[in-house]
């Protein structure tokens, strides 16, 4: 009797499984992975915001902060000449707010006025794309609360360290 040569449906089975069970434990880690780097992105992208909100302040005293987050960008052109309007301080992206997609699963919002300003991210999913909101007033500090409703930027939020 001739002795038949490759695998068994058994053999190939067990492998499966085994694949399957290593795929169970590597997902999850993949994902914290995805939501720790767009937290990073987002306290990165607040981070800008505060110092293009200083420079904006000291280039346009007579508006004070830009009134809006588009107010920082460069309207997606090169900025010759920096005005109130564009100031060229951000990249488009974050200015735009990915065009209203947000950018790396956070949708950024930034208001201000003559002597203040408030600028936010919060995830686009709560809990898939991020599990923590960052926001920062005029004192220049990023601050997190946990993500999953109305994000109050307040001193009294932990500070980001």
């Amino acid at each position: 009797m001739r002795k038949q040569k490759g695998f068994s449906l058994i053999e190939l089975l067990i492998v499966v499984a085994i694949i399957l069970i290593i795929a169970a434990i590597a997902i999850p880690n993949l994902l914290r992975a995805r939501i720790a780097a767009n937290e990073s992105s987002a306290a990165s992208g607040i981070r800008t915001i505060n110092t293009a909100e200083v420079s904006f302040f000291s280039n346009y005293p007579g508006t004070g902060y830009s009134p809006a987050l588009v107010n920082l960008g460069d309207g997606g052109a090169a900025c010759p000449l920096p005005t109130a309007a564009l100031a060229c301080l951000i990249d488009n992206v974050l200015a735009t707010n990915g065009g209203g997609n947000g950018k790396s699963g956070y949708d950024y919002t930034q208001i201000g006025t003559l002597t203040t300003y408030h600028a936010e991210a919060n995830p686009h999913t709560a809990g898939t794309s991020g599990v923590r909101s960052f926001c920062s007033v005029e004192d220049a500090v990023v601050r997190f609360v946990p993500s999953g409703g109305v994000n109050p930027c307040t001193v009294a939020n932990t500070p980001l360290q």
